[in-house]
């Protein structure tokens, strides 16, 4: 029997259906896209991967396109629901705060919603991730509530695991990340020689940073791979998935090297715009839980 409910936001980047079939509630992000004169508010509910190639696409014809935090009342709107159909006991999971204090949202919703239903108990945690890797943390959310862990529990090992994520992110252009802020102009401008590739990785604190660059596609590739051999894998939780914004080719060649060096075979996904705005078109990722905290601070 299940002794609580999950809720995350849409920059976890789990596909339509698997909300679903986990039987999670999600509130979807907005964001807005100009192309020449037109801006159009766009929700991140996307239903088909062809709608994320559509949208890198138009990032590559020269779309800008800008995203918001998740307001207090898309968090108001959520809990509501889940307090009228009679959930209780809520673990929320949210985006990492070193990228965006979502979670404050959450969290002033939550004591608003319970004014009206004072019975609840939910609480939320930010991730110290986003992407995959908080989507990472609500399938471990949802093994814990499926084999009848008590929500406490489950708080207490999302709080720990979240550290032992480890990301390795090749990005095809840093001028999406600068624009956002993600990483500074200075970093970014490694990028701007020819064929510098930028390694990043998640830090302690959750933010992004350029730990190294390679010279050469090729190369950085071999260089991210080979970063997984100074880690063992979480056997409780053993995810580990490659992510991509619009470049398949080059994600299955990831994947191909990760089943020729270590004979382990990641799933491919696509990265949801949310977070692909800022990453921008033709990058590609990956990331698992490990045993051991991340190295960077």
């Amino acid at each position: 029997m299940k002794q609580f409910e999950i809720s995350t936001d849409s920059t976890c980047d789990l596909y339509a259906h698997e909300y679903e079939e986990m039987d999670i509630a999600f509130a979807p992000l907005e964001y807005n896209v100009s192309e020449g004169e037109d801006l159009v508010v766009e929700k991140d509910d996307y239903k088909d991967k062809s709608q994320y190639v559509a949208f890198y696409n138009r990032l590559r014809n020269g779309a800008i396109a800008k995203t918001s935090i998740l307001s207090v009342q898309a968090h108001v709107d959520m809990f509501t629901a889940l307090a009228q159909r009679g959930v209780k006991c809520l673990l929320h999971i949210s985006q990492g705060y070193g990228l965006s204090p979502t979670v404050d949202n959450a969290n002033t919703a939550i004591e608003m919603v319970k004014k009206d239903y004072p019975d609840i108990d939910y609480v939320a945690v930010e991730s110290d991730t986003t992407t995959i890797g908080e989507g990472m943390l609500v399938k471990a959310a949802v093994k814990m509530r499926d084999r009848g862990d008590s929500r406490d529990d489950a708080l207490a090992k999302i709080n720990e695991i979240k550290h032992h994520i480890q990301h390795f992110i090749l990005a095809n252009d840093l001028k999406f990340l600068a624009r956002g802020g993600r990483i500074s102009k200075a970093s970014a401008s490694i990028g701007s020689f020819l064929q510098v590739k930028p390694i990043i990785e998640f830090g302690r604190d959750g933010k992004l940073k350029v730990c190294r660059k390679e010279i050469g596609l090729k190369k950085a590739l071999s260089s991210i791979v080979n970063d997984f051999a100074s880690f063992t894998m979480c056997e409780e939780f053993p995810f580990i998935e490659i992510v991509h914004t619009d470049n398949e080719p080059l994600a299955l060649e990831l994947q191909a090297r990760f089943k020729e060096k270590y004979g382990i075979e990641p799933e491919i996904r696509i990265m949801g715009p949310i977070i692909g705005a800022h990453v921008g078109p033709g990058s590609v990722a990956y990331g698992f839980i490990s045993n051991e905290e991340r190295p960077f601070a």
